[in-house]
Order: C-alpha cells, then sequence, then structure tokens
C-alpha cells in the first residue's frame, strides 16, 4: 500500500510539473533566445552611446533613441509573447568594433544601434526588417573645398573602426589608387574630431550621422557634406542569426509599425524635432528610399535593392 500510494504522490507531482514544461515551451516555440528570456526573465540590448539620433545617452546617461524606440516596441511584444509580468531589460553599451561580437555571442539578443545590414554581415548574424536607410558620403571643412573622392589623392581621410565606411574606403583607395592614409576612429566623435582639428581634411561616414555630428558642433557652418554618394547603407536591428521565431517576432513589431504609420510618429520625434538634451534639429525628412522600405518591408543586404 505504501508503494502504491508513493506512486500516486509521484504523479500528483509530477504531471503538474510537465504541464508547465510544455507551457514554457510552447511560449518559446523553438526561440533560444525566447526561451533564454522566459527563463531568466531578462532581455538584453545593446546600444550606442553617441550615435544621435538612433542610440546615445540622453541628460541622465539613459540610452535613447530611434533605434531604442524601435527596440523597447520589440520588447513589448516579447513581453505579451511570454505571458510575462516582469521582463527586466538589461542595456550594454556596444561600439562599432565590439557590436557584431556581441551578438554573435549572445551576450546582447538586440543590437538596437546604427549597423548596416549587408551579405557579408548576414553570415553571422540575422537583421531585422529594414529600419532606416543612409547614404555614404564625404565631410570635410569648407576652406578645403572637396567634394568628391577624387579630391583626396594623396590625402589624410578619417572614418571609424569596424564600420562599412572604413571597409569601402580602403576598397576604393586600393582600386583607384588614391593614395590616401586612411585613419581610423574609435567612434564617430573621435574620427569627426580628426577633421576639426586638421589631422584629416575629410571624414567618410553615413550621411545621417555626419549632419548629427555637424549639428552638434560648435561652428556647424564651418563644415560641408559632399553631394557624391558613396554607398547606400540600409540599417536593421541585429540579432542573433538562426533564431527564426525570434526574428518573425521581430519584424512583425516593425511591419506592424509600417502599416499602422505610427513609424511616420516616431521618425518625426527624432529626426525632424529637437532632440534631448540639446535641442539639436536634424530637420531630415524621410527619404524616398526609406519610404520605399516601409512600404516594401525587406531585410535584404544588397545595396542594390534601396536604389
Amino acid at each position: 500500500m505504501k508503494s502504491n500510494a508513493l506512486t500516486h504522490l509521484r504523479r500528483a507531482l509530477v504531471v503538474p510539473w510537465l504541464v508547465i514544461m510544455l507551457a514554457s515551451s510552447a511560449w518559446g516555440q523553438g526561440s533560444a533566445t525566447l526561451n533564454k528570456v522566459e527563463q531568466t526573465g531578462i532581455i538584453t540590448l545593446g546600444y550606442r552611446v553617441g550615435s544621435v539620433p538612433f542610440s546615445y545617452l540622453d541628460e541622465k546617461l539613459n540610452p535613447i533613441g530611434y533605434s531604442m524606440d524601435l527596440c523597447y516596441r520589440i520588447v513589448d511584444a516579447v513581453k505579451t509573447r511570454l505571458k510575462l509580468r516582469h521582463l527586466q531589460v538589461k542595456l550594454i553599451p556596444v561600439t562599432s568594433a565590439t557590436r557584431i561580437p556581441m551578438v554573435v555571442n549572445g551576450t546582447v539578443d538586440l543590437e538596437c544601434g546604427v549597423t548596416t545590414n549587408t551579405l557579408e554581415r548576414q553570415k553571422s548574424e540575422s537583421f531585422s526588417v529594414t529600419t532606416f536607410v543612409a547614404v555614404s558620403r564625404l565631410l570635410a571643412k569648407k576652406s578645403s573645398d572637396i567634394q568628391s573622392l577624387s579630391d583626396l589623392q594623396g590625402k589624410s581621410v578619417a572614418s571609424t573602426v569596424g564600420t562599412t565606411s572604413i571597409r569601402h574606403l580602403h576598397e576604393v583607395n586600393q582600386a583607384q589608387k588614391l593614395d590616401m592614409k586612411i585613419l581610423a576612429g574609435l567612434d564617430d566623435t573621435d574620427s569627426f574630431q580628426m577633421v576639426q582639428t586638421d589631422r584629416a581634411v575629410a571624414y567618410v561616414m553615413d550621411d545621417v550621422l555626419l549632419r548629427s555630428l555637424v549639428a552638434g558642433a560648435k561652428n556647424p557652418g564651418e563644415f560641408s557634406i559632399a553631394a557624391e554618394s558613396l554607398s547606400i547603407e540600409p540599417y536593421g536591428i541585429a540579432m542573433i542569426k538562426g533564431d527564426t521565431v525570434f526574428k518573425q517576432l521581430a519584424d512583425d513589431v516593425l511591419i506592424g509599425l509600417f502599416r499602422s504609420g505610427e513609424i511616420h510618429t516616431i521618425y518625426n520625434k527624432w529626426f525632424q524635432s529637437p532632440l534631448p538634451p540639446k535641442g539639436i534639429n536634424l530637420q531630415l525628412p524621410m527619404s524616398a528610399a526609406l519610404k520605399r522600405a516601409i512600404a516594401a518591408p525587406s531585410d535584404s543586404g544588397d545595396p542594390k535593392h534601396y536604389e
């Protein structure tokens, strides 16, 4: 009798536990990321400290920006999907050099910065549908009268380590035999400072980031951004490769914002309104390329797709 009683007791304890485990598995639905978030109650976002207006620190040192707003919408969807009462958001700073490794090794679940989706990068990480389309251009002092890459023959040119811009600059330098001396800044501010202090005659980077740096400079009228387009840069939110369920959740959130038109409100907040903490207004209307990406969402890493 004791044996039967113990057997019934074990069954009574095991069955509810199996129900809980099966339910947990159902919420995660085969997603390693969602399962991890459910088990830990933590989702980790990677942010940039100075990539205005996408991801940067406010006066209280809290990460804010266009990319951060989009990531927080995804976080809300994760919380709802997993039916969590509480979900802790862990914030980790990343740089242009560390962002990809930290996605690949699972340190961050969503990289909420200014990362270009490329075919090469897709080999190691996944990207959401495109959230912004930038164009790489060159910035210089107006006094230098530099308007194109051909004007940089034999000169010192800055770009930022770990970016598509510096890679493209090296490729062009070699292909066109420009004999440029390419200086690698640790971040966008460092690269811009090289032009400000005349260590470099120009700085090659995405136009929207150049515009933000100039707007925040003491003498913005001292600089110009060339009209010449060097490359197209589609931005996406990066996440670990192969987790199709998690990527689909992120894409569904973003596409929902696109279809509802709410993306325009978010865009206007960060690109056509005064930005905290200094009140700078980029006054940057939405480009035709981004409008097309919103109308027909894509996670393509091919620049030609956005032409």
